[in-house]
């Protein structure tokens, strides 16, 4: 009663403000999804590992959590696109986005910097062209380039571009910081003149040779050889090859160097970046030296190193550039000399036979950085999730699975 007089809402008016049950769900799936969008964009993303290039650290169908925020959220660089998917529709090889508006890249304050040895999603530096088509996202477009050709790749394959933000994600280790000097000699790795870390889980080829007896192994051993009755090749976590140079019937255990130094790959398909084997006789077990690009740093460029920088001048810091008669032009100036505009970083698999990383691609920027991986929460073999499950890696660090 108001006033003394009573008061009433008509019965049409309660219905008309009455939503719908489907108006209701309709409502909640759109916040969900602005939600879940603006979460993936700004603060953690899910990824699964799809390949065994980070075993044994990590494994096929292990699904990540990766913190947008430990190294600054990158702000979206391509924004008409398709919430809660990278760069393809459901179901189908059509692109997710439209490329019609791009932003500059931005990047907000992060809770710290890319550390060496951090285990790091980005973006593929070679992703900017890709071949696709259900079932062919493996192939690498600029490795098929080399061995098929350029004109017959493209008419075998659907080939497509990418701006740097939907290019497909990648996860590899950070071995090399901007301004390190890295080096690989023997498959092992050296920054700045000392040996690198070797995690115990990290997997290297090993020949084995033994007394005439196959070594007693599990399913967890991998063969990758048989050379002949008394000599295998391995593929051994260092933990692993330890053990099995214990073994009885076992004579040695040493990492299996395909080429040595100074010798570079006879086929295309094996050829390491900068690609070119006139300058640079490197191969994946014997590498460099080489020093990762600094921003603000100045390199002078001759016809020797130029093949180093190529892609960083023109791809990743949107220059010109003109090579004639051993003379370079920038942006339509001559140069003897380039300044980096990013930090680059050198990122490799923990597998290291079967890592296609910057030893195949060159130098990862600054942009490409999507986040650090930060633990496991979810993981199973290939019997799939009910039947396989991996319960001791479920809601496990990064750090604490690779001790």
């Amino acid at each position: 009663m108001l006033f003394g007089k009573k008061t009433s809402t008509p019965q049409n008016s309660l219905v008309e403000n009455k939503k719908s049950v489907l108006r209701q769900w309709l409502d909640a799936g759109v916040f969900a999804i602005i939600a879940a969008t603006l979460i993936r964009t700004f603060v953690f993303e899910a990824y699964a590992i799809p390949s065994g290039s980070m075993e044994g650290t990590m494994l096929i169908n292990d699904h990540l959590f990766v913190s947008k925020l430990a190294y600054g959220t990158r702000l979206p660089i391509t924004p008409l696109a398709l919430p809660l998917v990278h760069n393809t529709m459901p179901f189908t090889d059509d692109k997710s986005y439209s490329d019609a508006v791009q932003w500059k890249y931005h990047r907000l304050p992060g809770l710290g910097r890319v550390e060496r040895n951090d285990v790091v999603v980005f973006n593929a530096p070679d992703g900017d062209t890709a071949i696709t088509g259900l079932g062919d996202e493996s192939l690498d477009y600029y490795q098929v380039c080399r061995i098929l050709g350029r004109d017959e790749t493209y008419s075998r394959y659907k080939i497509v571009t990418h701006p740097v933000d939907k290019q497909e994600n990648l996860i590899k280790r950070c071995v090399g910081l901007p301004g390190d000097k890295l080096e690989i000699k023997d498959a092992l790795v050296y920054v700045n003149g000392q040996a690198a870390v070797r995690f115990p889980h990290c997997k290297l080829n090993y020949i084995v040779h033994t007394n005439g007896t196959a070594p007693a192994t599990d399913d967890n051993i991998e063969l990758t050889q048989k050379i002949n009755n008394s000599e295998y090749i391995y593929n051994l976590a260092s933990d692993q090859a330890a053990n099995m140079k214990k073994a009885v019937n076992v004579i040695s255990a040493e990492p299996y160097i395909q080429y040595p130094a100074g010798v570079s790959p006879a086929t295309p398909g094996e050829w390491v970046f900068p690609l070119d084997t006139t300058n640079y006789k490197w191969n994946r077990d014997n590498y460099g030296p080489l020093t990762v690009p600094m921003e603000g740093t100045t390199v002078n460029l001759t016809s020797q190193n130029i093949a180093l920088y190529r892609r960083i001048i023109r791809n990743y810091e949107g220059n010109t550039l003109e090579e004639q008669n051993g003379k370079f032009i920038i942006n339509g100036k001559e140069t003897t000399s380039y300044t980096f505009k990013m930090d680059y970083y050198w990122m490799m698999g923990d597998n290291r036979h079967n890592s296609l990383d910057s030893r195949y691609w060159g130098f990862v920027p600054a942009d490409h950085i999507v986040g650090k991986a930060m633990c496991v929460w979810l993981s199973y073999g290939d019997g799939g999730m009910l039947a396989d499950m991996r319960w001791k890696r479920l809601l496990r660090g990064i750090h604490s699975l690779e001790k």
